[in-house]
């Protein structure tokens, strides 16, 4: 079970998929992340990055063993349960921004304090609040459309942190920037970060990964090794993760 110091726990989890035969994309994994930090998820495709990135957003249940976001099993919950913790718990970053077009930046970003209950006065001014956190103060009038790469995923940020979730989870979220803009975005992961922020990046990039505390290397559906970016790796047999 997860802590009070723990923003994610997986213990034993492994995920089927059967399409004919059986698929296991993950295969016994046990992780945890603690609050506060800064994890990276690599492997090459197949790995499993997408079904642990899916499990940790809550966007897919374990076949086996148990996922906790901020001290929930999210396999005892409900449909609308679990889209609920995901609302209000976990902030999503995605490669290609996946803004609502027909609304403003600040619409956008004000979008998921409906699951809070926030009235409209309130919504508005967290969203422009975190706008000129992230350097778009004079940009909230603008619909995506109006926007450069790096703005939309300036955006995407503030709306992932607006409910101040126990986790923000960025899918590949430079892939479609580029390499001064994405270092710009980077740049604004490491100050949430440093600000107690929980981030966890999944990429396939390692200068992209090196911002991070840590790696976890993922390979056929196992831990490979966990790459303690202060040196210090956890290598891990074939079975330590079953």
């Amino acid at each position: 079970m997860a802590t009070t110091d723990t923003a994610v726990s997986l213990s034993n989890v492994r995920k089927t998929y059967r399409v004919g035969e059986p698929v296991h994309a993950l295969d016994g994994v046990s992780l945890e992340i603690p609050r506060g930090s800064y994890t990276a998820i690599m492997g090459p495709s197949g790995s499993g990055k997408s079904t642990l990135m899916n499990l940790v957003g809550c966007l897919d249940t374990p076949s086996e063993g148990d996922v906790f976001i901020d001290d929930r099993n999210v396999g005892s919950l409900s449909g609308r349960e679990r889209t609920r913790l995901r609302g209000t718990q976990v902030g999503f970053v995605f490669q290609t921004f996946n803004l609502m077009p027909r609304l403003t930046a600040l619409e956008n970003v004000a979008l998921p304090q409906l699951f809070q209950g926030a009235d409209r006065v309130e919504r508005r001014e967290r969203a422009r609040a975190l706008l000129e956190r992230v350097g778009l103060a004079d940009r909230e009038d603008h619909r995506p459309n109006e926007l450069s790469g790096g703005q939309r995923q300036r955006v995407a940020l503030a709306r992932a942190l607006v409910n101040d979730p126990a986790i923000v989870l960025a899918d590949e979220p430079s892939g479609n920037l580029d390499t001064e803009t994405e270092a710009e975005v980077l740049d604004l992961f490491g100050e949430f970060h440093e600000a107690g922020t929980t981030m966890v990046v999944v990429t396939h990039e390692r200068h992209v990964a090196e911002r991070a505390e840590r790696i976890v290397h993922l390979l056929d559906g196992k831990i490979e090794r966990i790459e303690e970016l202060d040196g210090v790796t956890d290598e891990l047999d074939s079975g330590a993760n079953r």
